[in-house]
């Protein structure tokens, strides 16, 4: 069965390190102050679709991300790992987007690739923790959806069996395609690099990537598929009123480090005595019970 996949990924700053100067005045993410990297679901994401790729010959697998110039970075990381293809949503229009701006500028462009079987994207990014993406382009395109997913078990006869993690529990669910699926950080890692791959995309880029005096500029006449889709609001037939900080209704206050610091510790032995007395204090405390 030849399946048409599209993976949803994000470049997001790297919030371990969250410093004073992490927002704008705007109340926008500063993303030149804080280091870029893959989100962390979205590449446990990747493997699925990677998997479900090897599992049905004939399958593609491509990589739709919005952002900066540099975060086409997102799409080489996944064709290093054998994804087919990608497209940059990236115009000054979608700076700022929230979640609702996000997931409207993620359809539209959808509909721009002409839908495709399965899309599939991380629960949620780190920069934000919403989980509200996925969710909302399903609903924008009128798709089924299939959330904390943790592994795809079985494709067949146009539908997809998927266990999921439940409160409590797991849960094995059966839906029919097109499908959106949101993916759990427990699902299985992504796969490293491809040596080979890495060498055949190292150099591709956008074209708001590139500079006159690059040293292998005529590889781009040369080799096509270093040329990676990079789309405007215009490209996708987007309402520049539904994208970026203009389709926004969301605004941050604040953004801060906090680190939690123990106040007191107590040490305690394996002796019985000592359990008893910690559960006692715990149970007059009413912190369990």
């Amino acid at each position: 069965m030849n399946l048409k996949i599209i993976v949803l990924a994000k470049q997001v700053p790297d919030t371990r390190n969250v410093g004073k100067d992490a927002m704008t005045a705007e109340g926008t993410v500063n993303r030149a102050a804080l280091p870029a990297i893959f989100n962390p679901e979205d590449l446990n994401a990747l493997e699925q679709a990677l998997r479900l790729k090897e599992q049905n010959p004939g399958s593609t697998v491509g990589i739709l991300t919005m952002g900066p110039p540099r975060a086409a970075e997102i799409i080489r990381q996944g064709l290093y790992r054998g994804a087919d293809t990608g497209w940059l949503l990236t115009d000054r229009l979608f700076a700022g987007a929230d979640t609702l701006a996000t997931s409207y500028a993620l359809a539209t462009a959808i509909k721009k690739i002409g839908g495709a079987d399965i899309i599939i994207g991380g629960r949620q990014a780190i920069d934000g923790d919403t989980a509200q993406v996925g969710p909302q382009v399903a609903q924008k395109l009128g798709l089924a959806q299939v959330t904390y997913a943790e592994e795809i078990l079985k494709c067949e006869d146009g539908k997809l069996t998927i266990r999921r993690h439940i409160d409590g529990g797991v849960e094995t669910v059966e839906t029919p395609m097109p499908v959106l699926i949101t993916v759990n950080g427990s699902a299985a890692p992504c796969r490293p690099c491809n040596a080979k791959l890495v060498m055949k995309y190292k150099y591709a880029t956008v074209p708001l990537e590139r500079t006159p005096d690059m040293p292998y500029a005529e590889l781009y006449e040369k080799r096509p598929y270093l040329t990676l889709n990079q789309w405007s609001v215009a490209d996708v037939d987007g309402d520049p009123q539904q994208c970026g900080l203009a389709g926004s209704p969301t605004k941050v206050k604040a953004v801060k480090n906090i680190v939690f610091q123990a106040k007191e510790c107590k040490t305690l032995t394996c002796c019985d005595d000592e359990i008893d007395c910690l559960i006692k204090e715990l149970l007059d405390e009413k912190i369990i019970g």
